[in-house]
């Protein structure tokens, strides 16, 4: 059912707001829509580098209210609360549940997509799955005065061993608390001591609650999917195609979802592979070869390779050019037409 809570730190850049032809002030009447005009990063228990902007380079929004906005918008029929229980192949066409009948499918539903799961071969337990643990809640009048965490100015954390990073993010009077790593063993304990620390130096309430949430997804060209087949695509998370080096998601998920349609729509009506391979040509265009990384980096000790990132997450021009304009604003890319 929508509106429902979905496990991310929820903010958009300009160019999504250009895509999806958002009209900001009639969403922002009765939705948080905050505008971001900074950021601090660094490493846990690090120096922090704070980087101002002259005006907003994104906007923090709520998922649960995002998504229904958005779900309400496209004019589609519904079903909502109904869950996937089957799905089955007849001739050229799809059956779901034993009821709907379609001969295209577009598989949207996240990492656990059951579309993803129907094309089997090419996901499970070879995929190097991030993991990630967050909460999102209202503070109270108390709470607002003890948190540092400033609306405009998110938080970013690098683990010591760059393999993940957590995050603080006030949008109004919603506190946004997260940390995700390629490596989940132990996720909760990590997730709790970044909290204690984020305490102890009076960044969030003492009282924040610890009921998190967890949700897992892959990164771009880390665990190729196979995108598309006879009738079906993927998109999104679904598809694995989360900015590697932010682990950032929506705007993936947004342009694969307008590219797929523009390619549904080219295929005029034929939908068997080789007339949708041009979302998958697509796709490497705009997110680059999604072939698994080479093993070069392995070479260089782990220790080195912290040492310097370490440094370099210290460094201003670094953080702002670099960490948060590449890798996380990707400012640098314009949006779809």
């Amino acid at each position: 059912p929508f509106p429902r809570d979905k496990t991310c730190a929820g903010w958009i850049t300009p160019a999504v707001v250009e895509e999806l032809q958002l009209d900001t002030a009639d969403y922002a009447r009765s939705r948080v829509f905050q505008p971001i005009t900074g950021f601090r990063t660094g490493t846990i228990g690090g120096r922090i580098v704070e980087t101002r902007y002259g005006g907003p380079v994104s906007f923090g929004i709520r998922r649960c209210e995002f998504d229904d906005y958005l779900l309400r918008r496209c004019g589609a029929r519904l079903r909502l609360g109904e869950k996937v229980e089957s799905i089955e192949r007849s001739g050229s066409a799809w059956i779901i549940n034993g009821s709907i009948h379609a001969r295209l499918l577009v598989g949207a539903g996240g990492h656990f997509c059951p579309v993803a799961r129907f094309l089997g071969p090419h996901r499970g337990g070879k995929e190097v799955v991030v993991a990630a643990q967050e909460i999102e809640f209202e503070l109270s009048e108390r709470q607002l005065g003890e948190c540092a965490v400033q609306a405009a100015v998110p938080e970013l954390y690098f683990c010591p061993d760059l393999r993940g990073y957590a995050w603080c993010f006030r949008k109004g009077n919603f506190l946004n608390i997260g940390l995700g790593r390629e490596d989940n063993r132990r996720l909760s304990e990590q997730v709790a001591a970044f909290c204690d620390l984020m305490k102890d130096q009076g960044r969030i309430p003492r009282d924040t609650p610890v009921q998190f949430h967890g949700h897992a997804y892959i990164l771009y060209g880390h665990s190729p999917r196979q995108v598309a087949d006879d009738g079906v695509l993927l998109i999104g998370d679904a598809a694995g195609l989360a900015y590697a080096q932010s682990g950032e998601g929506i705007r993936p998920a947004v342009e694969s979802g307008l590219m797929a349609a523009q390619a549904i729509l080219a295929a005029g009506a034929d939908y068997r592979r080789k007339s949708l391979q041009p979302y998958v040509n697509g796709l490497a265009r705009r997110f680059g070869d999604p072939r698994p990384p080479g093993r070069a980096s392995a070479l260089v000790p782990t220790t080195l390779k912290e040492t310097v990132a370490a440094y370099l997450l210290a460094t201003r021009w670094f953080s702002r050019h670099v960490l948060i304009d590449r890798w996380f604003l990707h400012a640098h890319q314009a949006a779809l037409a």
